[in-house]
């Protein structure tokens, strides 16, 4: 049995359903200290994270990862029980072991082999871990991320072990992510009973142009990287109840997935133009909960796809798609972030898996950037 899956079936074991750790973490500081790691151990709220780093000099690499893991749902609906991995028919079964403690055994490993190879290795190594990423985010990466910034601590490469792979393990790389803006939007009428029009003032009817122009606006065409800019409505919601009486307001929430062709300052300022031009009485409050971020072709994109093509015989394709991750916050610290890891076809599902055999390529796809990138 190799030693990544020994490291991810412990992992696995240890029932750190966000935002709990349970002793993930200090296990895999265990590996690390004996390294050379300075250990920083950074607990906010009730979150655990911890910042490592072996060296001083530049360049620094950093993966990026978590501990926490999604609620399991239906126990009963699984074939095996989801916090005793368990391998059947080459896979590894387990809450986790596709997002992401598969990878978090590859960092270690990976790690673990270079550093036995390269003791006097150029640059420095970092490890960036949270227990916060699959819940609301706020304790997590992000304050690690301000306490590293308020010091002046910057990060040249960043890999992050989100399962990104679509088909085959290697086939993706997420080399960016797109940006999330939500609003919620109250629009104010006035109340009245429906057989007397003349005494109400409908703010459906007023909002219906006002939500026609938004939704045909192009916000942008995207770019190279980047689908054009997405605005939609998830909720929309007016009304007593009653069939004979009109609403004195509605609340309508809506979302932005933008590209680093718009800001959210600009989409801000756009909305607020519509609106504003359609003469309605509203209320808007706005939530960023991540900025877009681009890595582009370049030094860390080629030093990973290579070792992608390596490990796994596979030449990855670059992407934006998706939701957010982590990265949204390292890139305000990191030159260049990408997120590579196993297959995502189980994330957040019942039965969750990976396949045995893609284990240890995976480590050897982390080893071999760091080849590049610092020897």
């Amino acid at each position: 049995m190799s030693k990544t899956l020994d490291l991810a079936q412990d992992l696995i074991a240890r029932r750190s359903v966000t935002p709990d750790d349970l002793g993930c973490q200090e296990l895999l500081i265990s590996r690390l200290e004996p390294l050379g790691f300075k250990i920083e151990r950074m607990r906010f709220g009730d979150v655990d994270n911890f910042f490592a780093r072996r060296g001083t000099a530049s360049p620094l690499l950093v993966f990026a990862g978590h501990t926490d893991v999604v609620p399991t749902g239906p126990v009963d609906q699984w074939h095996t029980p989801p916090f005793e991995p368990t391998i059947k028919d080459g896979m590894l079964y387990g809450r986790g072991a596709a997002d992401m403690k598969t990878s978090l055994a590859a960092f270690i490993t990976s790690i673990e082999e270079f550093v036995a190879e390269h003791p006097d290795h150029q640059g420095s190594i970092g490890l960036l871990i949270t227990s916060d990423e699959e819940g609301i985010a706020t304790h997590g990466t992000v304050k690690v991320v301000e306490a590293l910034k308020a010091r002046g601590e910057l990060i040249d490469y960043c890999i992050v072990g989100e399962p990104t792979s679509s088909k085959v393990v290697g086939d993706m790389i997420k080399n960016g992510r797109r940006g999330s803006l939500s609003g919620k939007l109250v629009v104010k009428g006035v109340q009245g009973h429906i057989a007397y029009p003349h005494l109400v003032k409908n703010p459906i009817h007023l909002v219906a142009p006002a939500i026609k122009e938004l939704a045909d606006t192009v916000w942008d065409s995207g770019n190279e990287y980047f689908p054009p800019t997405s605005w939609q409505i998830s909720n929309m919601n007016g009304g007593t109840g009653a069939t004979n009486v009109v609403p004195g307001e509605v609340t309508i929430l809506f979302n932005f997935r933008f590209s680093t062709a718009s800001t959210a300052e600009g989409l801000r300022e756009r909305v607020h133009a519509i609106l504003d031009k359609h003469a309605l009485e509203y209320d808007l409050q706005w939530e960023l909960s991540g900025k877009p971020f681009l890595t582009p072709k370049g030094t860390l994109v080629e030093a990973i796809s290579a070792a992608i093509e390596t490990a796994f015989g596979v030449t990855p394709e670059l992407s934006t798609s998706g939701g957010t991750s982590d990265g949204r916050f390292i890139a305000d610290i990191a030159s260049q972030v990408v997120e590579f890891g196993p297959l995502n076809a189980t994330i957040h599902k019942l039965n969750e898996c990976v396949g045995v055999a893609d284990i240890e390529p995976l480590k050897d796809a982390y080893r071999l950037t760091m080849e590049t990138l610092l020897t």
